[in-house]
């Protein structure tokens, strides 16, 4: 005993076929250059170009674009001779988002002729944090409109 399909299930087949098809064409949908996850590092590229750029004026000692680590060597600002910074940059998601980014301080103080550690306030980071997501927010809004 044969079973012919009912018109409704003739129908869904059609449908999906089409679906199916539509997918497979030459013409393809126009690519967001802007995404977030485009990228050929294994981290977020505007937070890892942000990054770069608002630390510029910092020695580097380590950059993994892989593991999306960043490290500057001491830093001493030239109007603050007796106080000199290092930072860890660590950028943890190839998203753009506020969680895929942590920044880590050590500063020390001048004590005579050696230095000695001394608390960073956690509004330091937070403030290199902000810059660095704003900055790497308008990368991405540059990238979006050209």
């Amino acid at each position: 005993m044969s079973r012919l399909p009912s018109t409704r299930s003739i129908l869904i087949g059609v449908a999906a076929i089409s679906m199916l098809t539509a997918c497979g064409g030459r013409e393809r949908p126009q690519a967001d250059l802007a995404a977030s996850q485009v990228t050929t590092i294994g981290v977020n590229s505007y937070l890892w170009r942000a990054s770069l750029d608002t630390l510029s004026f910092m020695p580097l000692t380590q950059t993994d674009s892989n593991g999306g680590v960043i490290l500057t060597d001491w830093y001493v600002n030239p109007q603050k001779s007796n106080e000199r910074m290092k930072l860890n940059v660590s950028i943890l998601d190839q998203d753009l988002r506020a969680d895929a980014l942590r920044v880590a301080a050590s500063r020390q103080v001048r004590n005579g002729n050696t230095w000695v550690d001394a608390p960073v306030k956690a509004a330091t980071t937070q403030k290199l944090e902000q810059i660095i997501l704003t900055k790497a927010r308008d990368l991405r809004r540059g990238a979006i409109t050209n």
